[in-house]
């Protein structure tokens, strides 16, 4: 019995292929933007727990520390967006913690408390500059009823410049990805047209113009295109949720907004890449002589 061979369909358009490339282009772009997002969370962490130590002087009445400390909340290097942005620690509370960390129970040989009330005053990032610290630590130094102001000065240099090599090293890296990822989904659309390009040429001979033959394969690219980013966001936010479910910690990092607008990214950058690249190899083949095109 003859077997039955099946034959490739003249034009036919690789569609699943198209997608399935596409897709995991932006799978690869919407990873490297969570990377990108949970570094800054991760650096809005860290700034947020850059705090200025402020003790008080012994012997202050409730008045004066609520004096200081409406006087700290009303300076405009205090990170009022915190949650609590001056936060009073009395010298009884510093006392327990201490010796919940250490085991230790200074008060019991020395007879009596050393410690100091304190205001945890978080900074500004607009101020996370060693000479703005600087500034900002003399400035509360002068206030009445101030001991002494204190701060961790390697800390902010090294945090500026850590951040800074960070950005510039993902900046760099996005970028590349992002051009590779272009010249990836145009290659493949320009590829699965080529299949196509007598069929361009056909509907040029009975006269068509160029927007109506256009028109056709740039909506079938814009409608595969929202498809990839589609497929790309669900595949994305499934490895994210399932990541956050292993890891607990990821939880913390994880910007619902600025992760839905990656998603709605994908989208676009998924449709807009395709719809250029088809139009651009479309018109390609339509400027082709006969020869070139075989």
């Amino acid at each position: 019995m003859e077997k039955i061979r099946h034959k490739k369909k003249l034009g036919g358009y690789p569609a699943i292929g198209v997608v399935v490339s596409i897709t995991l282009a932006l799978v690869v772009i919407g990873l490297f933007g969570v990377l990108m997002i949970y570094s800054q969370e991760l650096e809005n962490q860290v700034r947020q727990n850059i705090k200025m130590q402020v003790y008080l002087k012994p012997n202050l009445t409730e008045t004066q520390r609520l004096q200081i400390e409406n006087s700290l909340l009303s300076q405009e290097y205090v990170a009022k967006e915190n949650s609590k942005p001056v936060q009073f620690v009395s010298k009884d509370e510093a006392a327990k913690k201490f010796i919940a960390e250490t085991g230790e129970d200074f008060t019991q040989f020395i007879g009596d408390n050393p410690l100091r009330d304190a205001f945890l005053v978080s900074i500004n990032p607009d101020f996370h500059s060693k000479e703005k610290m600087d500034k900002v630590k003399s400035e509360i130094q002068q206030m009445s009823g101030i001991f002494q102001v204190y701060y961790v000065e390697g800390l902010i240099e090294s945090v500026n410049s850590n951040i800074t090599k960070i950005g510039l090293i993902l900046l760099g890296l996005i970028s590349v990805l992002l051009l590779t990822v272009v010249l990836l989904i145009n290659n493949t659309l320009r590829l699965a047209l080529f299949s196509q390009r007598f069929i361009i040429r056909s509907m040029q001979l009975v006269g068509a113009k160029k927007w109506f033959i256009q028109g056709p394969f740039l909506w079938r690219a814009a409608v595969y295109g929202l498809l990839a980013g589609g497929l790309a966001a669900s595949i994305l936010w499934s490895l994210s949720t399932y990541a956050q479910q292993k890891i607990a910690d990821l939880t913390t990092l994880h910007n619902p907004k600025e992760f839905l607008v990656l998603l709605l990214l994908l989208l676009a950058i998924g449709m807009l890449v395709a719809v250029f690249s088809t139009f651009f190899s479309v018109r390609r083949y339509l400027k082709m002589s006969l020869d070139e095109l075989y």
